[in-house]
């Protein structure tokens, strides 16, 4: 069975850290998500999603992470039942992340949002972190080439494959 979910989208809130009774650290917040189609004449929809991280993702989360940022979540969708104040049983629907980890956005110092790579350090659930890799570098052009750089295949030649 295959329970992965994999989500790329702006917080809607500034993440809050908490601490368990047993002293784990958690955060729950949710992020908007953009739908990938838009129907003519209509503005473009979200989906939005509630997202729980543990231990040193939770950590990451609240440091490095504000309302409005653009995020990538990894995890597992999972339900959990509870009981409302008045008695009203519910479902709770949520991604536990596994991992969590910057897209390459960056915030500047006035708070505005640019493009470009990032190679900031990647939390996962395991407490670790990574380091993004470098872009690949792009190939040479054929344009610098020039017709001299390639051999003429005689037709009558069998092909090896």
């Amino acid at each position: 069975m295959i329970n992965r979910v994999i989500l790329m989208g702006r917080l809607v809130a500034d993440p809050e850290l908490k601490t368990t009774t047993s002293g784990i650290s958690v955060t729950s917040f949710r992020i908007a998500v953009d739908r990938s189609y838009v129907k003519a004449g209509a503005e473009r929809q979200a989906d939005f999603f509630d997202i729980v991280a543990w231990r040193s993702s939770a950590e990451f989360v609240c440091r490095n992470f504000s309302k409005g940022s653009l995020i990538a979540v990894d995890g597992q969708l999972q339900s959990r039942q509870y009981q409302t104040k008045d008695g009203q049983n519910r479902t709770a629907i949520e991604v536990v992340a596994d991992n969590v980890s910057f897209t390459g956005e960056r915030r500047d110092n006035s708070g505005t949002y640019g493009g470009g790579y990032s190679q900031a350090p990647r939390a996962n659930a395991y407490g670790g972190s990574q380091i993004a890799p470098e872009p690949a570098p792009q190939p040479a052009a054929y344009s610098a080439g020039s017709a001299d750089d390639f051999q003429v295949m005689p037709l009558d030649d069998d092909l090896p494959f």
